[in-house]
């Protein structure tokens, strides 16, 4: 299997005075990095980009969105992307590293935002036409301010992003700021579920042991999940392990053998049926599709 890159924010370091943050028109970073761009990747940092014209698909973890004007995607570090572009695609992109954000806003966490803190929400907006100015603007000028050398320029830039991100949030009516709601909150307990998930899917399997470490009852963290994104805990978990399967067997030169020993699994027969039941294809089925 070809190792699909990993993308880090420095390749795009071009003397603009913002190590950590880069903006461009898609136009150019479509033909700049199309030799980095073109296949399944992931990066180390956020991506932000808007559509104002142009059609086509954009894969973000193995999940299809439609692209056409005024989509607005938003990507979390090590996620999986690739897309398929009509020739005359425009629009706005802007990346930075977690760090640039923290150094700015110390007291307040990225994942706040409902795209960057769960792979259940979705990473695009669909603007309608009485919202897609006021982005287009927000975009625009962090374009400018990035080639500009004005004063407090990294505080601008982080700001303009800050307000696109408040902006967009504002656009899932089903998010609740963690600043105003109940810490029994089911969206609260969820984030804090997937959370723990993130942290110990390849040692932690059972629901049970989840629902110890949150001090409720497996009963009632199944309750959450339902109750969130309509599924059990345990689909939660596998959901997860799934996404990271896909992950290895896209990047790595591994064999599905060791791709399931490296995710816990023992028994490959056992771990094919479990991504046969889960993504519908075969490991082989799956990869085939990406021409590998």
């Amino acid at each position: 299997m070809k190792k699909t890159s990993v993308l880090h924010i420095a390749q795009f370091n071009d003397g603009q005075g913002a190590e950590e943050f880069h903006a461009n028109t898609l136009q150019d970073h479509l033909q700049t990095r199309h030799k980095d761009i073109a296949h399944p990747h992931s990066h180390d940092f956020y991506v932000a980009m808007l559509f104002t014209k142009g059609t086509g698909t954009h894969e973000v973890d193995f999940t299809a969105y439609e692209v056409k004007p005024w989509s607005m995607f938003f990507l979390n570090p090590g996620q999986t992307h690739h897309w398929e572009l009509s020739d005359d695609t425009e629009g706005y992109i802007f990346l930075h590293s977690q760090a640039f954000y923290d150094l700015h806003y110390t007291h307040s966490r990225i994942n706040r935002f409902p795209f960057y803190y769960s792979m259940y929400q979705s990473p695009v907006i669909y603007l309608e036409a009485s919202q897609t100015e006021s982005f287009k603007t927000l975009f625009r000028t962090i374009l400018t301010e990035y080639n500009a050398d004005s004063l407090l320029k990294k505080e601008a830039l982080i700001g303009l992003a800050d307000l696109i991100y408040i902006s967009a949030t504002r656009l899932y009516p089903t998010y609740s700021d963690e600043g105003h709601v109940s810490e029994n909150n089911y969206y609260a307990r969820f984030r804090e579920f997937e959370a723990l998930v993130e942290q110990h899917y390849l040692q932690i399997r059972s629901p049970s042991a989840y629902a110890s470490i949150m001090a409720i009852t497996s009963r009632h963290l199944n309750r959450i999940t339902q109750s969130v994104v309509g599924k059990s805990a345990i689909d939660v978990i596998q959901d997860r392990l799934l996404l990271e399967a896909k992950k290895l067997m896209i990047r790595q030169n591994s064999t599905f053998s060791e791709v399931a020993y490296a995710l816990g699994y023992e028994d490959y027969g056992y771990f094919s049926r479990i991504f046969k039941n889960k993504a519908g294809l075969t490991p082989k089925a799956f990869l085939e599709q990406y021409g590998k």
